[in-house]
């Protein structure tokens, strides 16, 4: 695929955009919510596909992304969240069990249109069930709907990259011709969550919220500070991102694999969360979101890791991102208009 056509596509899809909030004023204030949330991924995927800066480049921005103002972000509001809320485990439970059941039907669907192995297949799984939840999902729930966002936000993010964390490196090891040490594995699991710099932030933040403590004024600024960068760095970064890596091969699997992460990922959550019901608007449409995300950049980093599923989990970032453009504007629609507030099950 020539350059110039890759990076039409952004383009005529945010104009689509724009065109459509035209045509339907009704349309207005979601549009005003995705097209810039859209909008900064379109100029990071153009930029990166313009430009000749090598991938290199990226290694600061990511860095102060993931270990200075997504951390903050997530100290600032979960910090000042009262302690009863942040102990949630029925929608723990319902949340990771969907993300759960999303990565066990990926699991065969991958391996029914494909008939690859089972190490090919834990990436095909994550494909279908692994969120964008960490670059783009605090931006986009933010956004959409508020600080109290923020805390069902952060226990989805935790809790599915624990589960990620863990089952990946399991998988792999079990299907290895040369298996690693099960207790080796079990460390390396331990210590990538016990690590990860989201992981600690939140934490802190509930240590600082049952203990009813903020920082001093200075110190909080300077969290204030990173927070606001945290959301557009992260969209602009992941648009340059997905721009960098080769599309070189579509799966045959994938249109399947999307379309669980897509569509029947957010079903689902919105359906459970809905038929247990107690949890309120915005918790209940917040897991929709982070569910209807596409997959995360990390399927590609994992993918890579393990030397597995490289390009395709490359094509399938690249397509999942510019087809939630339209899944998710569509999904935003549908909660501005009262429509998945309430679900099936009318609780």
């Amino acid at each position: 695929m020539s350059k110039s056509v890759v990076v039409a596509i952004p383009i005529v899809g945010f104009l689509g955009l724009l065109g459509l909030g035209l045509l339907a004023p009704g349309l207005a204030a979601v549009l005003d919510l995705a097209l810039p949330f859209f909008g900064l991924i379109a100029l990071g995927f153009i930029c990166g596909r313009l430009t000749a800066i090598p991938e290199e480049g990226l290694a600061w921005m990511n860095f102060f992304i993931v270990y200075a103002a997504l951390p903050s972000l997530f100290f600032v509001l979960i910090s000042r969240t009262p302690i009863d809320e942040l102990a949630r485990w029925s929608f723990i439970a319902a949340t990771l069990g969907c993300t759960m059941t999303m990565y066990a039907l990926a699991t065969v669907l991958g391996r029914f249109f494909s008939g690859e192995s089972a190490r090919e297949g834990a990436i095909q799984a994550l494909v279908g069930a692994y969120s964008n939840i960490g670059y783009m999902g605090p931006g986009l729930t933010l956004a959409a709907l508020g600080p109290q966002s923020i805390v069902p936000t952060a226990l989805i993010f935790v809790f599915d990259n624990m589960f990620f964390f863990a089952v990946t490196p399991f998988v792999m090891t079990l299907a290895s011709a040369s298996r690693a040490s099960l207790g080796d594995t079990a460390w390396l699991v331990v210590r990538r969550i016990a690590t990860h710099p989201f992981n600690i932030a939140a934490a802190i933040a509930v240590a600082a919220a049952w203990a009813q403590w903020q920082p001093p004024a200075p110190v909080g600024k300077i969290l204030t500070y990173l927070s606001g960068a945290a959301a557009p760095c992260a969209l602009f970064a992941m648009g340059v991102t997905v721009a960098l890596r080769p599309m070189k091969r579509v799966a045959t699997e994938l249109p399947a694999l999307l379309l669980v992460k897509l569509v029947v990922h957010p079903l689902a959550v919105w359906l459970l969360l809905t038929a247990i019901g107690g949890f309120g608007r915005v918790w209940t449409l917040t897991a929709v979101l982070m569910a209807a995300l596409p997959p995360a950049l990390n399927v590609f980093v994992i993918g890579g890791q393990y030397g597995v599923y490289v390009e395709r989990a490359s094509s399938a970032i690249l397509i999942g991102t510019i087809v939630s453009v339209v899944t998710v504007t569509a999904l935003l629609y549908a909660i501005s208009g009262g429509m998945a507030a309430t679900g099936a099950f009318g609780r």
